[in-house]
């Protein structure tokens, strides 16, 4: 079988281009000929908050990646969509997450659009957390240049209707980041970060953002109790908001003795580290749809705190591998609280290592797979 899978991918970083090396990689293993197309430009330069969209990882083996979409480019549309018409994929999966793709996108996959060949919409996210004029419109454009949409959250596949009620769509659990790394103790973890052996750690990861609750978390950070029982707080991940009211609000709490900062890009082969290196690890969003945060937690067996948005709490069971609270600074706390008084992480943790065999790459595969049949 013949798979293309577009969007982003090597050599741009973040979680939308692992996600889709990684199900390429998963593609290749049952024996399908994988292509990646990929773009030339991504974001205008004027539009990406952080600091460089690319890696500098080594390209992965097994498949070729083409370079070919800009994304503010209507004559490389063109020639993506008719190179695509001409591969005769079986199935094109397009990857999505922000309308501001979907012209692009959405362009190429009625170019590509030939019998035979089933264009599934690969649904990260559909109504984006920052709302902005035209995302309803875009979004809809995209959603009529597809066959069928697979979505990694139910509250995602619920969205889908307010666009299109008739095409077929599946839902699968967003399976597993398993490609940071093995497992490694919290001692050598904390030494590598050269972090207190004995501290409590929380862990907030990723880019940080206003709709993530980075400011809900540092909040719960100054309740008195968590501040006797010395519990600290770990962030890793670069800044795509101004990162001086964060910095502000740490001195104003007066916590930064017990907050840590790692505010650059963390690079593939350090991100186990992190994660090895916390007690728990925290997801304060305000509003969400899935998150691969949640993914790796899960590889990593750790123990996890999700607020009660979006598809965050459809796989965090409450009370037995985690906690899933309001977004208020009070109950992100009282959570914080019951784990460390209560000694929750080792009953937690083996709760997480039971579930996360629940999240196969194989699972998202065969989803798809009975799209095309449909």
């Amino acid at each position: 079988m013949k798979i293309t899978i577009l969007g982003p991918s090597w050599p741009y970083r973040g979680g939308i281009a692992d996600f889709s090396d990684r199900l390429a990689k998963e593609y290749k293993s049952q024996g399908c000929e994988v292509e990646m197309v990929t773009f030339t430009l991504q974001y205008p330069k004027f539009l990406f908050p952080g600091k460089t969209q690319y890696n500098d990882k080594p390209a992965p083996a097994g498949w070729p990646t083409r370079r070919m979409m800009n994304s503010i480019n209507p004559l490389s549309w063109l020639r993506t969509g008719l190179y695509l018409r001409r591969r005769k994929a079986d199935i094109i999966i397009s990857a999505f997450w922000l309308p501001f793709m979907a012209p692009c996108m959405g362009t190429i996959l009625r170019l590509a659009k030939r019998n035979g060949t089933r264009r599934i919409a690969l649904l990260h996210n559909l109504i984006p957390h920052e709302h902005r004029i035209g995302d309803k419109m875009f979004a809809r454009y995209y959603i009529k240049s597809n066959d069928a949409f697979v979505t990694l959250s139910k509250s995602v596949l619920e969205d889908i209707n307010s666009f299109d009620t008739k095409k077929p769509r599946g839902f699968c659990p967003h399976p597993l980041y398993d490609h940071y790394g093995a497992l490694t103790t919290k001692e050598e973890a904390r030494q590598l970060l050269g972090l207190d052996a004995d501290g409590r750690y929380a862990l907030f990861f990723g880019f940080i953002r206003g709709y993530k609750g980075l400011d809900l978390l540092l909040d719960a950070m100054a309740d008195e109790r968590l501040r006797e029982m010395d519990v600290k707080l770990l962030v890793a991940g670069e800044f795509y908001d101004d990162p001086k009211p964060y910095m502000e609000q740490i001195a104003r709490l007066g916590i930064g003795d017990r907050v840590t900062l790692r505010s650059d890009f963390i690079a593939d082969d350090e991100v186990g580290r992190y994660f090895c290196a916390c007690d728990i690890v925290t997801q304060p969003y305000k509003s969400a749809t899935q998150s691969g945060v949640t993914q790796i937690a899960f590889h990593f067996e750790k123990p996890m705190l999700v607020t009660d948005v979006g598809g965050l709490a459809e796989i965090v069971h409450h009370g037995e591998m985690g906690y899933v609270v309001k977004p208020a600074a009070k109950e992100i706390a009282d959570a914080l609280v019951d784990y460390y008084a209560n000694r929750h992480e080792t009953a937690f943790a083996d709760a997480v290592r039971e579930e996360k065999k629940r999240y196969g790459w194989d699972k998202l595969v065969e989803t798809i797979d009975k799209l095309r049949k449909v």
